[in-house]
């Protein structure tokens, strides 16, 4: 019987450590299961950074997406049963024109980033939340450069976007597009990152766009582009199309940027940037030509404001400006960015070729007319 118990201890333990050699050399003689060899079909490869789903950054950030609901009243020889967003009826005579938009809650006091053209000339707006109630809303203040604006809905509880980081952002992350395209409802689509700092697109006067290829159509305007964690990355602006639907070309606003232009909004009504007065234009080749140059460099001064910045500092129509604060400039996008950026009240190197020579003057940057 002493044997016998030997003899089936041994066995056993012959049997284990057979085991952990097949399972730790041939891995593949244990998987026999569903997604065996004897099935036909292969077992699926892991892929930590592309979840099977992405309903949980939806989630997130669904709930701080809303509808924008706006009217304007047009003059029309018969208005009568007519009658506005909040149910008011409209005088004899005027007519009801009514677009619709998203926005994005981004503070917990109800402000809401949305696009200047979904608001641009209503009469009144409306907020229309997740769960279907409709709010007034105000006007906190807007920016035409950007295509931005900050409206407010005074309602406590209000679900608010996390808001990530556009800096960040690399061609080909994932992302997704949140609004109300054509008025259907809240509607998500998916695409990834397709460029990042897009510009001279002729969309705005300041551009600095993120590209996707998320579908985004008419109605999604102002609403959010998020990562798959469910931050906001960008507010949704524009598409490239001839046809008015989506072609996979998208523009979304980075939300860095958008940030930077609400906060200033929300403290002091307006953005602040630098003006010096003057315009500018391309150098091509005839006009560097004309002007005894080798090549095109800088942009030509064609005119000055009277008594503005740039005439203070001694700047002159046929200047060639060539930097900006050390850095070159060969487009007026980029002459007009360089002065943007500058606070209102500092000082701005300015090297310019006049009568071919080089010179370095100073110019006190003066407030961007609003």
């Amino acid at each position: 019987m002493v044997n016998f118990s030997r003899f089936l201890l041994q066995a056993a333990v012959t049997g284990v450590a057979l085991a952990v050699v097949i399972a730790v050399f041939f891995p593949g003689v244990l998987d026999r299961g569903e997604h065996g060899p004897e099935s036909g079909v292969s077992a699926p490869a892991e892929h930590p950074g592309a979840p099977a789903s992405y309903a949980d950054g939806v989630r997130r950030a669904a709930p701080a997406v809303v509808n924008i609901m706006t009217s304007r009243n047009i003059s029309t020889a018969l208005g009568f049963g007519l009658h506005d967003l909040f149910g008011q009826p409209l005088p004899p005579g005027e007519r009801e024109q009514s677009s619709l938009g998203s926005g994005v809650i981004m503070t917990d006091q109800g402000h809401i980033l949305t696009n200047h053209h979904v608001i641009e000339e209503a009469d009144a707006i409306a907020v229309v939340l997740p769960d279907g109630t409709a709010h007034p809303a105000e006007i906190i203040g807007i920016d035409p450069d950007t295509d931005l604006a900050v409206l407010r809905v005074r309602r406590p509880g209000l679900a608010v976007a996390t808001a990530g980081r556009s800096s960040d952002l690399q061609v080909g992350d994932v992302v997704l597009a949140i609004g109300n395209p054509f008025g259907v409802g809240q509607t998500v689509t998916h695409g990834i990152v397709s460029a990042t700092g897009r510009k001279q697109l002729g969309i705005n006067t300041f551009e600095d766009f993120i590209q996707t290829d998320a579908a985004i159509n008419p109605g999604n305007s102002g609403g959010a582009l998020i990562n798959a964690r469910g931050e906001v990355i960008g507010i949704n602006t524009a598409i490239f199309s001839r046809s008015g639907g989506s072609h996979g070309i998208g523009f979304a606003i980075p939300v860095d940027l958008a940030r930077s232009v609400m906060n200033e909004i929300i403290e002091q009504g307006f953005v602040a940037r630098g003006w010096l007065g003057i315009e500018v234009q391309a150098m091509n080749r005839e006009l560097a030509e004309s002007f005894g140059l080798d090549a095109p460099r800088g942009v030509l001064v064609a005119g000055i404001l009277r008594e503005g910045p740039a005439a203070e500092a001694g700047i002159r129509a046929g200047d060639i400006l060539t930097h900006l604060d050390g850095s070159s400039v060969n487009t007026p996008r980029e002459a007009l960015n360089a002065i943007a950026r500058t606070q209102p009240g500092e000082s701005l190197e300015i090297e310019l070729l006049r009568d071919g020579e080089e010179t370095t003057l100073a110019a006190t940057v003066a407030q961007r007319p609003i």
